[in-house]
């Protein structure tokens, strides 16, 4: 089946096919050391020698377990990808600079997965184990830009984690540049993406921020329902999707989203995170139900200084509420994050 390629209609349309299950070809997420030397080779580099923290505070040990859930999420994401690729699935075709940068990409986020949970294993605190995932893309085109997007999701909710780390006192500052080369590893890979799809290879001068329940959200509807060991450990609740039904451009306009069940008729507003700025609130309009889905217009004022790129949207409650961050804005919210791509 072919699935729109607006943002949120690829993440919140997930269909029923054969999921993806771990472990990997190499036995992933258990490697012995040949194992682990072969992915060190092909990812060009290793995890980190530095001691990690003796000791992690609750907050800590959240950031890296959401940390682990992403990256067993994109290592099952880029495997199936270059999978597709190498035996040739109809809609999927790639040269050989993409085969090689989507092996690297595999291993380096094997990497980064054996990181975060190795921190966390140190400090004798749980590990997060693999879930079985589906992905709503059948061709090429439209598995590069959804990369993309959940590119952009971890870019704005890793500096999070470094703020985290510093704020935690102790030594868990010693993350705190390996989360930094982790976002610049993340950042080369999403110009890739840009570049694959004809898009100025950097978005914009400052990405979009998040926080940490709109990526746990991003990532769970990619996740089969009962299917993951521990993921609950890491005490975040998703949050029902949030679709945007129209293609939002780079001008002011209104855009129709939609949620499956029920939202009030009044005192609920739509907030939209773009850039390095202040959340933006609007008021929603001309709420109507359909087929078990509730549709509703809301303006999008690009021109209030939205940057190219991300723009996450959220349904809050509350008549026009001021935010003054995404963690204020996460904390008002009952459906998103709509993700919005605007060129």
């Amino acid at each position: 089946m072919h699935f729109s390629i607006i943002a949120t209609a690829i993440l919140a349309n997930v269909i029923a096919a054969a999921p993806f299950t771990y472990p990997l070809a190499n036995g992933f997420p258990k490697v012995n050391m040949t194992t682990l030397e072969e992915i060190f080779k092909l990812a060009g580099g290793t995890t980190p020698n530095v001691s990690p923290p003796a000791t992690l505070t609750n907050s800590g040990v959240q950031t890296l377990q959401l940390i682990a859930a992403n990256e067993l999420f994109e290592i099952a994401y880029f495997t199936e990808l270059l999978h597709n690729i190498s035996f040739g699935i109809p809609g999927y075709r790639a040269d050989q600079y993409i085969i090689d940068s989507l092996t690297a990409i595999v291993n380096q986020e094997q990497v980064h997965a054996l990181a975060a949970n190795g921190v966390l294993s140190h400090a004798n605190k749980e590990a997060i184990q693999p879930c079985q995932y589906d992905f709503p893309v059948d061709n090429f085109e439209d598995a590069v830009l959804l990369a993309q997007i959940f590119t952009d999701v971890v870019l704005g909710v890793l500096p999070l984690a470094q703020s985290q780390f510093s704020s935690n006192g102790g030594d868990e500052d010693v993350l705190i540049p390996v989360v930094g080369s982790m976002i610049a590893q993340k950042g080369e890979q999403n110009g890739l993406y840009r570049f694959l799809q004809k898009k100025v290879a950097a978005a914009a001068p400052m990405l979009t921020g998040g926080s940490p329940q709109f990526a746990f959200s991003a990532i769970s509807q990619f996740i089969v329902p009962g299917s993951c060991p521990n993921i609950n450990t890491i005490g975040l609740e998703a949050f029902p999707p949030l679709t945007v039904e129209t293609v939002p451009k780079a001008m002011n306009g209104t855009q129709l989203f939609s949620v499956k069940g029920s939202i009030p008729a009044s005192n609920v507003s739509m907030v939209y995170i773009s850039g390095q700025n202040i959340p933006v609130t609007v008021p929603i309009s001309n709420i109507n139900s359909n087929g078990g889905k509730t549709f509703f217009f809301a303006p999008f004022p690009y021109d209030s200084g939205f940057a190219r790129g991300l723009t996450i949207g959220a349904l809050v409650s509350g008549s026009m509420p001021s935010f003054n961050s995404s963690a204020d804005v996460a904390a008002a919210t009952f459906y998103g994050p709509a993700l919005i791509e605007v060129n």
